[in-house]
């Protein structure tokens, strides 16, 4: 029997299998007559593609469809051939790895002077392009792969890390191993012994009284506390600090540095400064000024327990990117260093108040005070 391809002349899924079959030398003949929305909904056609979708090819083993499923029969019928490599390692390692690494290089090279896919912030563009890498990013692609494509992973986690996103995917975590390939042997069975021991039967208790059953059923448990709520109670109230802030629209120093200073507790918060590793790569403004307010919107985790300052900083590029926060607790709160990927773009170093020059600079950058460090702000982001 002949194999037959159903499809219309020019369906560039058609194209796939057709192609293959004439690298392989393999014959394929088109049905004739073909038209799309008519052939394909007859009883004829439905027997071999219930769903009436094309291309379907004919074989003696039976009606094979998906344009992909059919370029591999076709290509696996002649064993003389290399489309599909000497081996099924072959085929998997040189071929979907080095499409894939092709693939990410070329998505590399545009996410390095873009924050996202079109635009400056998510389209539908990035909602497919995030779904796409989701799976390779949580089952195979590991962080030693990835780590050639650094846009790439910067892109992921920014818009996988989206509340309207993460929504759906959760919390995740990179692969950590490539999943090994299961032998297609089946284990062996262990030999059953001549005669089975019978089962002794489980012991019938009495039913217990309602009353006694209800108490042993678990009660659901209470949701674990943030660390930081049972640290010691604090005499600075935060949403005191942030009002005072907002509310200040003039004698900046004098009011609101001054009140920061008056309501400050050392004891309850910490001060800390950090520094982009990577502005080396701010080259262009809008997408740096994108990178920090993704960063703020993930902080939104620790949006009870912190206040930042973010400043963009040159006339031109690259820009300059450096933050001033205000943490709940002595050190960073451990899970905004866990579940913030942005975290570990920055270094980050403690304040010292008891230096004049550091607590000088704490309050330029409350105050977005311009030149700072000697230079033009580019702009200044609050996370309050």
């Amino acid at each position: 029997m002949a194999l037959v391809l159903h499809v219309g002349q020019e369906n560039k899924n058609g194209f796939k299998g057709l192609i293959a079959a004439e690298y392989a030398g393999v014959e394929v003949k088109l049905a004739e007559n073909f038209e799309m929305g008519v052939t394909n909904k007859s009883p004829e056609f439905l027997k071999m593609n219930p769903l009436g979708k094309v291309p379907v090819l004919e074989t003696p083993d039976g009606p094979v469809f998906e344009s992909n499923a059919i370029a591999r029969y076709v290509a696996r019928l002649k064993a003389d051939n290399q489309l599909c490599g000497s081996s099924l390692i072959d085929y998997a390692e040189e071929g979907a790895v080095a499409a894939l690494k092709r693939a990410l290089d070329a998505l590399n090279i545009h996410l390095a002077s873009n924050t996202y896919l079109v635009g400056h912030s998510v389209t539908l563009a990035d909602i497919v392009m995030i779904c796409n890498l989701y799976y390779g990013f949580k089952h195979i692609m590991t962080k030693t792969f990835t780590s050639e494509f650094p846009h790439v992973e910067r892109y992921f986690w920014t818009v996988a890390n989206q509340p309207k996103i993460k929504k759906f995917l959760g919390d995740f975590k990179q692969a950590e191993s490539v999943p090994a390939v299961q032998s297609a042997k089946k284990p062996a069975q262990a030999k059953e012994s001549a005669k089975p021991k019978a089962k002794a039967e489980p012991k019938k208790e009495a039913p217990k009284p309602k009353a006694e059953a209800a108490e042993e059923e678990e009660a659901p448990k209470p949701k674990p506390k943030n660390p930081l709520d049972l640290l010691p109670p604090s005499k600075m109230i935060l949403d005191d600090w942030k009002r005072l802030y907002s509310n200040t629209k003039s004698n900046f120093r004098e009011v609101a540095i001054k009140g920061f200073w008056d309501m400050y507790d050392p004891e309850g918060y910490s001060l800390w400064f950090c520094d982009y590793k990577y502005n080396d790569e701010n080259t262009v403004s809008f997408v740096t000024l994108n990178k920090v307010s993704g960063f703020l919107q993930r902080m939104d985790l620790a949006r009870k327990y912190a206040f930042g300052k973010m400043l963009i900083i040159g006339n031109e590029p690259p820009y300059k990117v450096k933050g001033l926060w205000l943490f709940r607790g002595p050190e960073i709160p451990k899970f905004v260093m866990d579940e913030c990927y942005d975290m570990e773009l920055y270094d980050w170093k403690k304040a010292d108040i008891s230096d004049e020059e550091q607590k000088e600079r704490v309050n330029q950058m409350i105050e977005d005070h311009e030149p700072f460090e000697g230079e033009a702000l580019l702009d200044a982001k609050c996370f309050k």
